[in-house]
């Protein structure tokens, strides 16, 4: 009996001795790489549309989850939101930083969405390659380049280049820009449609960036009672965060387009 105690506690002063030896950074969480940037189709088309309300509810709940790291969703070492396009052609629009939702539940969120992005307030252009622009400025700005990189658009996704045809618009959206940001560079278009989908994943010209396109027609689905159980604590939504893992989060394969 005596020579067990002896060998636990000699095993106990073994493990003391080595767990003081283990430096404090192997000892801490990971920390946060993603730069996370969500722009907001407030053009006409989409703006006016059955789908609008919806994604800046989902929007909502999916800045708060990831924000909080809820149900091992990423959280963001950056985040980013603003709008796509502007009144004119080229025009830079302001980009609100994580600290502008870290304190805010979801609810307080989804009110500074609206505030954000008032219905009232039309934007003439959907303009993909200025805020594509605008990312880039913004990563080389704060040095976070070679970070993951993910792109969260809210829009149906068709560009505003009326003189062209419908094949030939998608090829005058430039991601160029992008390219050189990070080896892992993903743009995640929601509440799309399929036809649209299509032409962004085989038309868009890229080499690293990544497209995940999903239809507004799968995205509504996050509501229903039977992934949002109604009455049950956001956290404990497990059915919801399975969701956005399989629908909107999953890993994107590289497709190469010339």
């Amino acid at each position: 009996m005596r020579s067990r105690i002896s060998a636990y506690s000699v095993a106990l002063v073994l493990v003391l001795c080595l767990s003081s030896c283990i430096p404090d950074y192997f000892l801490t969480e990971p920390q946060p790489r993603l730069i996370l940037f969500v722009g907001v189709d407030i053009s006409g088309s989409f703006l006016k549309s059955k789908y609008f309300d919806d994604s800046l509810h989902f929007l909502a709940h999916y800045l708060y989850a990831h924000i909080k790291g809820v149900d091992g969703l990423e959280v963001p070492k950056e985040l980013f939101v603003g709008s796509i396009g502007g009144s004119n052609v080229g025009e830079a629009k302001t980009l609100f930083p994580i600290q502008t939702f870290e304190y805010l539940t979801i609810p307080e969120i989804h009110a500074k969405l609206k505030e954000i992005f008032p219905k009232n307030k039309v934007n003439e252009f959907t303009d993909f390659n200025a805020f594509f622009h605008h990312i880039s400025e913004t990563v080389t700005n704060r040095k976070l380049i070679l970070r993951p990189l993910a792109i969260v658009l809210l829009s149906d996704g068709i560009p505003d280049v009326p003189e062209a045809d419908r094949n030939e618009a998608f090829k005058t959206i430039i991601l160029k820009p992008l390219e050189n940001l990070s080896r892992n560079i993903v743009i995640r278009l929601l509440y799309t449609d399929a036809q649209t989908g299509d032409q962004w994943t085989s038309l868009v010209s890229r080499r690293r960036v990544k497209i995940l396109t999903q239809d507004a027609v799968v995205m509504k689905e996050w509501r229903d009672p039977s992934i949002m159980i109604p009455g049950k604590n956001f956290e404990d939504q497990d059915r919801f965060f399975d969701w956005v893992k399989d629908q909107v989060d999953f890993p994107v394969r590289l497709r190469r387009v010339d």
